[in-house]
This record gives structure tokens, sequence and C-alpha cells, in this order.
């Protein structure tokens, strides 16, 4: 992982929130063991502390659960993931249609937009 950190937001919570993308995503799989807080902290250059604040704050969420002695595991709650996928896709497309509406296209013209950049570019 490549670690960045905007000094404007607490570094705990934007490690939180990478974790929390990553397994949204699915690059973290259901039940697959997260680092140690020692790993991740020397990973990310910061303290134990945030690293273990941020996976308390995972663990309270529900994205993450702890298994005694055997470390930090992604959930196998598929309901959670898959809303909170929803959301952020929710919230990307606000994000996108408004940006396309200051740059003055009209809602009429999004799909075709939208769909011609997919096929042209849909390379996944």
């Amino acid at each position: 992982m490549s670690w960045s950190f905007d000094n404007n937001k607490p570094i705990y919570l934007q490690i939180k929130e990478k974790i929390k993308f990553q397994i949204i995503s699915k690059e973290l799989e259901t039940n697959q063991q997260l680092p140690t807080v020692r790993e991740l902290a020397s990973e990310a250059g910061v303290n134990t502390h945030t690293i273990q604040r941020a996976f308390s704050s995972l663990e309270q969420d529900g994205f993450v659960f702890c298994k005694r002695t055997a470390g930090r595991f992604v959930t196998e709650n598929q309901e959670l993931i898959s809303k909170s996928r929803k959301q952020l896709a929710e919230k990307q497309l606000k994000d996108f249609i408004s940006s396309m509406a200051h740059l003055g296209y009209q809602k009429e013209e999004l799909p075709s937009i939208t769909s011609n950049y997919i096929k042209q570019n849909w390379n996944y």
C-alpha cells in the first residue's frame, strides 16, 4: 500500500477509510486477515496507536472482527459491504452529475455521454 496523508483530516480516519474502501472494492476479501497493528504502522509510517484507533473504529462499524490471539479479519457481512458500496457509488454519481451540470450539460445529455464513454473506454 502507498500511504500519503492529508494534514486536514485525522490520520486514523484516513487509514480507516482506505481499509474500508479496500473491503468495499473487494481488494480485501471476506475473512482475509489484516496485517498486524505493528506491521501496518511500520508500513504507513505512523504510531501503532493510530492504527489501533483505525482498527477499533472499523470493528465498531462492523467491517472487521477480531479473533482472540489470531488477529483481525474482514467481515463476512455481505449486506454491510453491499450497502456501503451502494452509498459510495451514489455519492460519486452525485459528484459526477454536479460536475457535469457545472460544465453546462443538461440531464438529458448525460445518459448518451456516459454510455459512449463506457463503450469506448471500458477496459476493466
